[in-house]
């Protein structure tokens, strides 16, 4: 979810070549750079209930307006006992980490907010994601290039 062109996802594929990515982005979509890459809104997900084992979010939820109705469909599309895995800016304040990307698309950095519209944490996280149906596994800080939280939520059902 939130795939952008498909870098990663690509990566995904070489192991596990059925994997998808959706991106809400008609651009991102267009210039792909790999196969099975869909434009669509994580709150409105054109897949069957139960479709999938695993869902990934790299650096995704945190731009999402309306993250319960994402949540939601995450829980929606996910067969009993698959997982989520959301990775996501550990941000002391929110937008900090996105004032490069408010600077390139908006000219000014001061409108990183436009772009990270949520400050998360996994208490957060942990208390939407409850609300819309999935458990909390478990979550950790780790540093990359930004310090980062991930956080990974199962859907209530089998283990998997």
């Amino acid at each position: 979810m939130g795939c952008g062109r498909g870098w990663l996802t690509r990566r995904v594929q070489e192991r596990h070549p059925t994997t998808c990515g959706v991106d809400v982005n008609p651009s991102s979509i267009a210039h792909a750079v790999t196969r099975n890459l869909l434009r669509m809104d994580a709150t409105a997900l054109r897949f069957e209930d139960a479709s999938f084992d695993h869902l990934y979010s790299f650096h995704t939820i945190e731009h999402i307006p309306d993250l319960r109705g994402a949540l939601r469909e995450m829980h929606r599309v996910l067969v009993p006992g698959g997982r989520v895995l959301l990775v996501y800016p550990a941000e002391p304040i929110r937008g900090l980490y996105a004032m490069p990307g408010a600077w390139l698309g908006f000219g000014n950095p001061l409108l990183a907010r436009r772009l990270h519209v949520h400050k998360l944490t996994p208490r957060r996280v942990t208390a939407l994601a409850a609300g819309c149906g999935l458990l909390h596994v478990e979550s950790a800080f780790h540093l990359l290039l930004t310090p980062q939280f991930i956080t990974v939520l199962r859907k209530p059902g089998r283990s998997s």
